[in-house]
């Protein structure tokens, strides 16, 4: 039985006798490194890991030192601030980057130091390999160390083999006797690994890459993934019928949870801008000067000068009045608290438009595989970012088909004509075992774009 914690920092313990060791070329979180708890480090480098890992900073400082880096921001800037219609490309093959960079590539043996090591591989390979519209920078984000209480109940999941499906084990299988059992979640941070992270990353990078002290809390606050965790996918969908109640019950006690949350994160000052270089929503990247930058960012920094996300791609299969009915009034009242707005994943977001257009301040939204492609000029228009997600299946085969991806490509472009379009690539399980895939994927996009 492994633990872990997920993209929302709940606690999943997960059943699976077949499975691997951990290794950060091998997983993706959307809230990016893992948990420092995880990796069961020492704090201590060896010679030969002090030296890679500061040979890997010095050729990511002289990246961010191109000129074509000051460029990339402004595109992102002026895309966000809604002045640029010029489309704009991200791919992030999340967990087809063991296919990109294989574990057998990296030369670290400590967990911390393999997952710093890969995250700076990353950087450089986007820049000489991908070659997209990500920014390269001079930075490197050190996270606070911490541990997270969960919702008081165990999310559990089994899995049966190793292509990553897994089933879950309802920890909710009576409201009246269990919803009782609940409680907050609550961060607990660990000072002493947190300084020591700091350290490490000051004697390592200092001079060479500028130290944040930045730990991203969450990457959706949709909370329908972790009413599934709790209450499993089969009892969740039958509960909008069965126990409509209870459902607003649920729903309201993790809304006050993230309420209570983000109310604690502002007081004790562990905001972070996540404008500039971070990812933001499901696509693409916050550069805005309609919220504070690192440079001007007050202290402590509150939600409003942040950028929000919220989705319920598990609703997918859920009619948007019973979404509207359940689910979005406490999407808004989240979304209530952020400066700019970010809404969607998966989910068809043309099917439900008429109700997620009443978030307040929403800049970026979601056009996935599963949207109404063609009622993006009249849903969008020139109001929003129109966030085009084509299918990642595309590149999951060995000799990826270049007519199915070009006319993927093709139709994003005229579906947003006149909009704000940006093109990302994301949701790789494979990219086939053809590395290749992943940079064609962003060429052709380019060649598409050269053509309007």
């Amino acid at each position: 039985m492994a633990e872990f914690t997920n993209a929302r920092g709940s606690v999943l313990s997960v059943s699976n006798s077949g499975s691997e060791g951990w290794d950060p070329a091998k997983q993706h979180l959307p809230t990016g490194m893992p948990p420092v708890g995880q990796m069961g480090t020492g704090f201590r480098l060896s010679r030969k890991e002090t030296e890679r890992l500061r040979a890997l900073a010095g050729r990511v400082a002289e990246i961010a030192a191109l000129p074509l880096q000051e460029e990339k921001k402004r595109k992102w800037t002026a895309h966000n601030d809604l002045k640029s219609k010029e489309p704009l490309v991200h791919i992030d093959a999340e967990n087809g980057w063991n296919e990109l960079i294989p574990a057998g590539e990296l030369l670290c043996e400590d967990n911390l130091a393999r997952t710093w090591e890969m995250h700076l591989l990353k950087q450089i390979y986007w820049h000489e390999v991908l070659k997209d519209d990500k920014v390269i920078e001079a930075t490197f984000e050190v996270p606070v160390a911490y541990t997270d209480t969960g919702w008081g109940l165990e999310m559990r999941k089994e899995s049966r083999g190793g292509d990553g499906s897994f089933h879950i084990i309802p920890a909710i299988k009576d409201y009246e006797a269990d919803f009782a059992k609940l409680h907050y979640p609550e961060i607990v941070i660990e000072k002493e690994n947190t300084e020591r992270l700091w350290a490490l990353a000051g004697e390592l990078f200092g001079g060479t890459l500028a130290l944040r002290r930045r730990t991203v809390w969450w990457w959706s606050m949709g909370m329908t993934v972790d009413f599934i965790m709790l209450r499993g996918l089969e009892e969740f969908l039958c509960d909008f019928v069965l126990e409509p109640e209870w459902v607003h019950r649920m729903m309201e006690m993790m809304t006050q949870g993230i309420e209570r949350r983000l109310d604690w994160l502002e007081r004790e000052g562990l905001l972070s801008p996540n404008t500039e270089g971070a990812y933001v929503g499901s696509g693409g990247f916050g550069w805005t000067d309609e919220l504070p930058s690192w440079a001007d960012a007050p202290s402590p920094l509150t939600t409003m000068g942040m950028w929000g996300f919220v989705e319920s791609q598990e609703t997918s299969t859920v009619n948007p009045e019973m979404y509207g009915e359940f689910i979005f009034p406490y999407h808004k009242r989240l979304a209530e608290r952020f400066g700019l707005n970010c809404y969607g994943c998966c989910e068809s977001v043309t099917s439900r438009w008429h109700i997620v257009k009443q978030l307040p301040r929403l800049r970026r939204v979601s056009v996935s595989s599963w949207a109404d492609w063609e009622k993006v000029p009249e849903t969008l228009g020139d109001g929003y970012i129109a966030s085009f997600k084509p299918s990642p299946s595309r590149l999951a085969m060995p000799a990826m088909d270049e007519g199915l991806v070009r006319a993927d490509v093709a139709r994003a472009l005229a579906c947003s004509r006149g909009g704000y379009p940006e093109l990302i690539m994301k949701d790789n399980h494979t990219l086939g075992k053809n590395p290749r895939n992943a940079s064609r994927w962003v060429e052709i996009c380019r060649e598409e774009i050269a053509k309007l």
